[in-house]
């Protein structure tokens, strides 16, 4: 258990984690009697419970939440294998507008492939479609179903539905309890809604929305149906902020002035021109549904899979993609609300036209490279701070406590500055350490909390059911993720805008460019607006 510190600026982020067997946490049925007396005789009996019927492990139907899994891309399937390991939950669907295994890519050819036949325990599972990477909704219908019935034969599985329209889905699968949402950013904040209101718990990759008055909306929808259970993945992954606040507010940094985070992404392209090819739309995949509430534009692969989050209309950049791993505890640390001014500064490219160069006009697509300062106020003992992030090889000066003992940064990290010293970590905050300052021993027990690999573990996923089942939010729900979703998409408009902003929070609007609040929200296509999907 960790300490509990007082600290002067604010208490630690990282939460105490609920790591008790989930097993023991679920209601079994107890033995019971059933005594019959007739005239003639007495007939006394005892039912032996279902979990002991059913061999060790077994969990009844009653203890489990029904879950529909959308989006099976790569990363949804990934993250598939290890949810379908998870006793409580039970898959009854899938949907993704891909039926087929067509055009996916993925870090390596077989590596996927690899992963999925060792937990369905097929050796020869293939994927079809273009035979290359996994992925569509046939795949993971058919993943669902081999893994029950080769891995958890004894639960006499009814099958998976598989949906092209998770709109559909949620229509039909009456007994639904859960979804988990794996698409495309743009689809984030659109479905969550449309699953809340529904009455149905809600775990969801980041960002929550890539629109910033569609990701409140979603958060107020969350706040005002508190009974649904509502997740945002990467807060499994945060780190513990337990060790810095000690050292900073036991002085050993002076006043806390700066937070700097940088990042090796992107690690996918991101492209400089719209596409201007026009391939025909694959076998199976419908685009209509693949755009969702977006504007119409002819089919590109380079809008879809493993590079739709470099564009404005569809990702969240960089930052959305790990900025949620490192920075939502240091928010919840320090009190970080909303900035006053967000500055961009982001790389351009060049082409020609005829024999004349010009920078190309880009606000379709994120940059290269950048990085974003944000300015936070002052918030009860703590001082104004600023916020730096960076992307695209991008990172703060080397400063002279690591240069002149001929060291570098780290390729990610992260370093706090006040104005007598600094503190460096690790991405995710890990292993701290004091590079100049007041030198104070370290805490023998921070960071005991720390989450592991960005994925949804076997610890994760029974807190989800656990919560499902209390009807109690745990650490991580939409509410608490306000502040760390409106730096996330201030980030995008200021690089879309290439302006610094003023920050109006109470009117949720951009003071001194007009034109940039367009940007905050989205034109819903007909059919999608999340007040009548």
């Amino acid at each position: 258990m960790k300490k509990n510190i007082q600290p002067q600026i604010a208490t630690s982020s990282a939460p105490k984690q609920n790591t008790t067997n989930a097993n023991e946490n679920t209601p079994g049925m107890n033995r019971r009697k059933f005594v019959e007396m007739t005239a003639s005789a007495a007939i006394g009996f005892t039912i032996v419970p279902r979990h002991v019927l059913g061999g060790k492990d077994f969990i009844p139907p009653s203890d489990k939440i029904t879950l529909a899994y959308i989006g099976t891309g790569t990363q949804g399937i990934r993250e598939l294998l290890p949810l379908l390991a998870v006793p409580q939950i039970q898959v009854i669907a899938v949907a993704d507008p891909n039926k087929e295994a067509r055009g996916y890519r993925d870090w390596g050819i077989n590596y996927l492939k690899d992963e999925i036949r060792k937990t369905i325990k097929k050796a020869d599972w293939n994927p079809g479609g273009d035979n290359t990477i996994p992925g569509g909704r046939e795949n993971g219908k058919d993943i669902v179903n081999t893994f029950y019935a080769n891995v958890r034969p004894e639960q006499k599985y009814k099958g998976c539905n598989a949906y092209a329209d998770v709109r559909e889905l949620l229509e039909k699968e009456k007994d639904l309890d859960a979804v988990k949402i794996m698409t495309p950013d743009h689809l984030h904040g659109v479905l969550s809604m449309a699953a809340i209101k529904r009455g149905k718990h809600v775990l969801v990759h980041k960002p929550l929305s890539n629109r910033l008055i569609e990701g409140k909306k979603v958060i107020e929808m969350a706040r005002n149906h508190p009974k649904v259970i509502t997740h945002l993945i990467p807060w499994d992954s945060n780190g513990s902020m337990e060790q810095v606040m000690a050292w900073i507010n036991g002085g050993a940094i002076g006043t806390l002035t700066e937070v700097h985070n940088w990042t090796n992404r992107p690690v996918w392209p991101q492209y400089p021109e719209l596409p201007t090819d026009k391939p025909p739309v694959p076998d199976g995949f419908d685009w209509n549904l693949w755009l969702g509430p977006e504007a119409d534009r002819p089919y590109s692969p380079e809008y879809t899979n493993m590079v739709f989050r470099g564009w404005y209309d569809f990702g969240g950049g960089s930052m959305a993609d790990m900025g949620h791993y490192s920075l939502w505890t240091v928010f919840n640390a320090l009190q970080l609300t909303s900035p006053t001014s967000v500055e961009p500064h982001r790389s351009h490219v060049c082409d020609f036209n005829g024999p004349v160069p010009f920078r190309v006009n880009n606000d379709f697509s994120f940059p290269m490279a950048s990085t974003v300062r944000f300015r936070y106020p002052a918030n009860g003992a703590r001082g104004p701070v600023d916020l730096y992030w960076y992307d695209g090889g991008m990172r703060p000066p080397v400063p002279d406590e690591l240069s002149n003992n001929s060291k570098d940064f780290p390729e990610e990290g992260m370093m706090f500055v006040g104005d007598k010293g600094k503190i460096l970590a690790g991405f995710n905050v890990q292993d701290p350490q004091i590079i100049s300052g007041k030198k104070m021993d370290a805490l023998t027990n921070a960071n005991s909390d720390k989450r592991n690999q960005v994925q949804q573990t076997s610890e994760a996923l029974p807190l989800f059911v656990q919560a499902c089942k209390t009807g109690k939010q745990y650490p991580g729900n939409f509410m608490e993720a306000e502040h760390i979703t409106e730096a996330i998409n201030l980030y995008a408009v200021a690089l879309r805008t290439n302006q610094i902003l003023k920050y109006d929070a109470a009117n949720i609007k951009i003071t001194n460019v007009d034109e940039a609040n367009k940007y905050l929200k989205r034109d819903y296509r007909q059919g999608w607006d999340p007040a009548t999907i």
